[in-house]
């Protein structure tokens, strides 16, 4: 079993009670079936998480609206395992979705995993959207380090040259300076002026 999919089924299965509805989005193999536990009213929280989420991983884009507004949620182990499945769903808007939540400023407390999610995407959108939400952590006193370390580390990992100023910026920054010395490290090397 996924490792991701086992620990949200030990924390749906206790939020549902271990109940026969619990039991029967975990056994059943029919995606419409699941699909309409995203849409029926009254369906609990957990209930339309597994469904989304059994979704993603077998690539049913009727799962991207549902994932999309748990990764966003604010509770961090629904958005791992919405950013999980949506890693897998293979449906071309979820970059986008993944770089709007990384970059809102408003919700900016639920970003870790949107940004962990355009890491691993690795889609066009990933390193600007990354840049933009750093530089914005790179303020004084801003309370979100984890965000700001999660996008040095993620652009270290994308090593697109694009990130070399926001990187250098972070060196000042005691608590983002060992990740980004690692991330500057692995970028090209700068094409010197002729």
């Amino acid at each position: 079993m996924d490792e991701e999919l086992r620990s949200l089924t030990e924390r749906v299965r206790q939020e549902s009670r271990g109940s026969a509805a619990f039991d029967r989005l975990l056994a059943t193999e029919d995606h419409d079936e699941l699909a309409e536990v995203l849409t029926a009213p009254g369906q609990p929280l957990w209930a339309r998480e597994l469904a989304a989420f059994r979704l993603g991983l077998v690539g049913d884009r009727r799962a991207f609206e549902s994932l999309v507004l748990l990764l966003n949620h604010r509770d961090p182990p629904r958005c791992a395992s919405a950013a999980h499945a949506l890693a897998r769903l293979g449906d071309p808007r979820t970059a986008r979705a993944a770089a709007a939540l990384a970059t809102n400023e408003l919700r900016v407390a639920y970003a870790l995993h949107p940004v962990r999610l355009l890491v691993e995407l690795r889609a066009p959108e990933s390193v600007p959207a990354l840049i933009t939400t750093l530089e914005r952590r790179l303020r004084p006193h801003d309370p979100y380090r984890r965000v700001a370390l999660a996008c040095v580390e993620g652009l270290g990992t994308l090593a697109d040259p694009r990130a070399r100023r926001v990187l250098k910026e972070a060196l000042a920054h005691p608590a983002l300076a060992r990740a980004a010395v690692h991330a500057l490290a692995g970028l090209p090397e700068e094409e010197q002026a002729r």
